[in-house]
């Protein structure tokens, strides 16, 4: 479906990026080549989403559970966020876009997190779309933060307990008061959540492309967008 509703366009998109490796091995290359092709995906879909008006795209670039892969595979995927973040600082100030993060960026390597600092402040002055770049995140870390967070404001005296509304709990998240995703693509055809954004996509359409990220186009995102539009959404009503 190519023709979509440009009055229903979800606000806040979120994408598991899946399939750089599985797309690089079927080609018989090294599976950083399928990273780096993946990367330079970003820019079709990004420019696509912020021509449609969408606000906010979320894409889980890098995980808690990450770690796990080989020494080679990480370093590898830290050297091409660094780049993406080093090369791509002209384009989102052309095209108006506004980067930040969310995740545990201590324990990121510190070049990268300098690099992720100031990009944020280059592109700070964008207003038409925010890119949300999820780097070392977890769903059930992010809660485990904020119930920390929250337990030292509450040890402070800052909070009462009975206080702590879904909504107050909410601000002591990476997401803080944004808007949660309407809608969750995640690439490759794999049925699961992965740990993405575990409390923000309760209401969230999800949507399972075949597509392998590296291969993920524009056309590809107005299609999700376009099965979106022909669901109902009822919110648990």
């Amino acid at each position: 479906m190519n023709t979509i509703d440009t009055q229903d366009i979800p606000k806040h998109i979120a994408i598991m990026m899946d399939g750089n490796r599985r797309w690089a091995k079927q080609k018989g290359l090294p599976i950083e080549f399928g990273h780096w092709q993946g990367s330079k995906q970003i820019d079709e879909v990004l420019r696509a989403a912020s021509d449609l008006g969408v606000k906010i795209l979320t894409l889980y670039a890098f995980s808690t559970e990450n770690w796990n892969r080989s020494k080679e595979e990480i370093d590898a995927l830290m050297e091409i966020l660094e780049h993406f973040l080093l090369s791509k600082r002209e384009l989102m100030l052309e095209e108006g876009v506004y980067l930040s993060s969310i995740g545990d960026l201590s324990k990121i390597p510190t070049s990268l997190q300098k690099i992720l600092e100031e990009t944020k402040q280059i592109t700070s002055v964008g207003s038409k779309i925010e890119l949300i770049l999820a780097i070392n995140y977890g769903g059930r870390d992010e809660i485990r933060r904020a119930a920390i967070s929250f337990a030292e404001e509450y040890k402070m005296g800052k909070i009462k307990k009975e206080g702590l509304t879904e909504e107050v709990f909410a601000r002591y998240l990476d997401m803080g008061e944004r808007r949660d995703p309407d809608l969750l693509i995640r690439t490759s055809g794999e049925m699961r959540v992965s740990n993405f954004l575990l409390w923000q996509i309760s209401y969230a359409e999800i949507l399972i492309s075949d597509r392998m990220w590296p291969d993920f186009t524009k056309m590809d995102l107005i299609k999700a967008i376009g099965e979106y539009q022909q669901r109902e959404r009822r919110r648990g009503e």
